[in-house]
């Protein structure tokens, strides 16, 4: 998820409180339900309807909206949509890895059912006129337990005991939907193909869970990564987010930077401004990989070549403008786009690995950012929205990102036994 450079994806900030705050008697009167998001209102295009119907995924919203009209509290309708939007995940993983019914002719590998489904769901529950008082709050937080369990944010789990190793991998959804409908984001298919599989590595077994993320600044902004994180870093073996980056190449990200560099998002807002963290008054310019680049880079991973990337673009210190740097940044300077640009691809970098280094974690546990090639239809192809090629390439970028792990797994390993 390169931006275009200038160098180069939850709720509104403004509910941040209200999600945690008890809800008043004030608080709780009737509100309007309000309107579908400009993500929602896609949904009515004929690729998602034809996305949906061809992977059995079109009879989600009709199912999640009964359950919901038999609810008859607000406690009720919560246990509801944590059941749906995690029963949706797991479907969708289910799909991806050959287990149950395909639903259609679209290929297993595809993401976007999944993405259309929630958003199906998301725009019921935004929508839903329920037969009890539902206060805005209540609303909010049913919409934000409808992400994150069909993101498969709560469904993360490693086995006790024994000597598995663990592993963190993230995706996005799609993005960039007014240019291409019809797009898939292989590193969100990735995440379904990978979540719960054991790899082989030169350690032993590892287990692999994964999480999905918006494309949406004010989700990243609200700390969607931080709260999604920060229970498994401590006890994990190694972690990398994933995101679609340049055409016919991997890319592993050296250093991030903390800057939002205005790209409009899947809700075609933009934001141009420094990276809002907790505690900014600590905050670094920059942050680096401590995944094993250079091994990464020297393996025959897969078809597509993979690339140390250790371009920046930096304000450096002194200066008035934006300066590409090819071999990182220099001392002292302002972050304009870390390796992986400057749009939420090269953020959930910056806050997976500052996270990192907030817990104490920089020396101990590998992470960082893995770009996967843009996925490609074939030639020619400007309507339908599958076709072999298309299929193919995601496949083999799937394929990749599983062995890129590998190695990086198998790596750090070693390097620990060293140690």
């Amino acid at each position: 998820m390169i931006s275009v450079r200038v160098g180069a994806g939850a709720l509104g900030l403004a509910l941040l409180t209200s999600l945690t705050a008890p809800v008043t008697a004030s608080a709780a009167a009737d509100a309007a339900a309000p309107s579908p998001t400009v993500e929602e209102q896609r949904l009515d295009r004929a690729a998602p309807q034809e996305i949906l119907r061809r992977s059995g995924f079109d009879a989600v919203a009709a199912d999640f909206t009964r359950r919901l009209h038999r609810a008859t509290s607000y406690e009720r309708a919560r246990r509801i949509v944590g059941q749906e939007g995690t029963a949706l995940w797991r479907r969708a993983v289910a799909r991806a890895q050959g287990r149950g019914p395909a639903g259609g002719d679209l290929s297993r590998d595809d993401d976007r059912p999944l993405y259309w489904a929630r958003l199906s769901m998301t725009r019921e529950l935004r929508t839903w006129e329920p037969s009890f008082r539902l206060a805005d709050a209540e609303r909010a937080r049913l919409l934000e337990e409808l992400e994150r369990t069909s993101r498969g944010q709560t469904t993360i789990r490693y086995p006790h005991g024994g000597k598995l190793r663990r592993i963190l991998v993230t995706g996005f959804d799609p993005f960039t939907l007014d240019r291409d409908i019809r797009i898939s984001n292989p590193s969100g298919a990735t995440a379904l193909a990978l979540d719960g599989t054991v790899i082989e590595t030169a350690d032993g077994p590892a287990r692999i869970e994964t999480a999905v993320f918006p494309v949406r600044w004010r989700d990243f902004t609200e700390q969607t990564v931080e709260r999604a994180l920060k229970p498994h870093l401590p006890r994990i073996d190694l972690f990398t987010t994933v995101s679609q980056g340049r055409p016919g190449r991997f890319d592993v990200e050296r250093t991030n930077g903390a800057w939002r560099g205005g790209f409009p998002d899947n809700e075609n807002v933009s934001r141009t401004e420094t990276v809002p963290v907790a505690d900014p008054a600590t905050q670094p310019q920059w942050t680096t990989t401590t995944l094993p680049y250079a091994d990464i880079v020297a393996a025959d991973t897969g078809r597509f070549p993979v690339y140390d990337n250790t371009s920046v673009t930096e304000i450096p210190a002194g200066g008035t403008g934006p300066v590409v740097r090819p071999d990182g940044p220099t001392p002292g300077s302002t972050a304009r786009a870390g390796g992986g640009g400057n749009y939420l691809s090269n953020e959930i970098a910056y806050r997976a690995t500052l996270l990192r280094d907030r817990l104490g974690l920089h020396e101990k546990l590998p992470g960082g950012h893995v770009h996967t090639p843009v996925l490609e239809f074939g030639a020619g192809n400007t309507t339908e929205v599958t076709d072999p090629e298309f299929v193919r390439n995601r496949l083999d970028i799937i394929a990749q990102v599983r062995a890129i792990v590998g190695v990086a797994a198998s790596a750090s390993g070693k390097a620990r036994t060293r140690g």
